[in-house]
């Protein structure tokens, strides 16, 4: 199996000045079975930058294109809406309102909102057929409507577990969009949840983007004889941090002992934009 892996779009101000086109032509001239974008597809969250987003996505030639959300696009009472309307429109994991939970405005006010739905959460379930086996991807929820600091809901997770105990698949993917392993200066508060969420689902590789840095950690819990990778790709197409390029990441034989990882930098220089491969491993 083959995953190509982008992150950190940012259409809207954010966005780069780079050709799309000719980076939907490099992307698209990878083999990929299935592609992942961890989040952040605008700057502000609104309805023009969603849409401009959906319309780069549909360029993308693989037919099984997953996408998340970021902490850039939930900055709107309808952003779970508008992603849901131009971006990716899966079957929502849900959980009762009338639950306890503990993650800020994870359920909208009806009574002064106009939106139709008022779970403000994207997590889902997808399964893919690739060579006789089974991916089932994971997407998880990390951002927190208004905040740029991660947070996962505890019984969102507990939810998603049942779900994924129902369904047969060979190898589990959980995409996110904060790092579960990092502490960066806007982290994942209680990553410490989502990690025993891995651990007891047996899921080995882990994808996700925020910080617009290339991260690769694999972790080795010594009493329980586990570890799992996680790929933390850099933006995609942002102006990004000085010194910082855009990127993106395909993964050849994922999930094999032929497996490749291969870094694809992106450079935009005077108008002109090129390509450096390289094969991490």
């Amino acid at each position: 199996m083959n995953l190509l892996h982008i992150t950190d779009l940012h259409f809207g101000p954010r966005h780069w000045d780079g050709n799309n086109d000719i980076l939907i032509s490099k992307i698209n001239s990878f083999d990929a079975d299935i592609v992942i974008n961890t989040g952040d597809n605008t700057t502000d969250g609104l309805e023009g930058e969603f849409e401009e987003a959906g319309r780069f996505l549909q360029g993308i030639k693989c037919k099984n294109v997953f996408s998340t959300l970021g902490n850039h696009d939930k900055r709107s009472m309808q952003s779970h809406e508008l992603f849901r309307k131009h971006i990716f429109d899966p079957e929502i994991i849900r959980v009762s309102e009338t639950i306890k939970t503990s993650k800020n405005h994870l359920f909208l006010n009806r009574e002064i909102t106009k939106v139709k739905d008022n779970f403000t959460d994207i997590n889902f379930l997808e399964t893919v057929s690739v060579n006789g086996a089974v991916i089932l991807i994971i997407s998880i929820d990390s951002n927190e409507l208004y905040n740029d600091d991660g947070y996962v809901e505890k019984e969102v997770l507990r939810a998603v577990s049942k779900k994924i105990k129902e369904t047969e698949y060979d190898l589990p993917l959980l995409m996110t969009h904060y790092s579960i392993l990092g502490t960066d200066e806007c982290p994942l508060k209680n990553s410490a949840c989502l990690i025993d969420f891995v651990q007891a689902h047996k899921i080995e590789f882990v994808f996700c983007g925020h910080t617009h840095e290339l991260e690769l950690m694999k972790t080795n819990d010594l009493y329980n004889g586990y570890s799992f990778s996680q790929y933390m790709c850099g933006s995609l197409s942002s102006r990004n941090h000085e010194n910082d390029d855009n990127m993106f990441l395909f993964y050849e034989n994922l999930g094999t002992a032929n497996m490749h990882l291969h870094l694809i930098r992106i450079f935009l220089e005077n108008g002109k934009v090129t390509f450096k491969d390289e094969m991490v491993f």
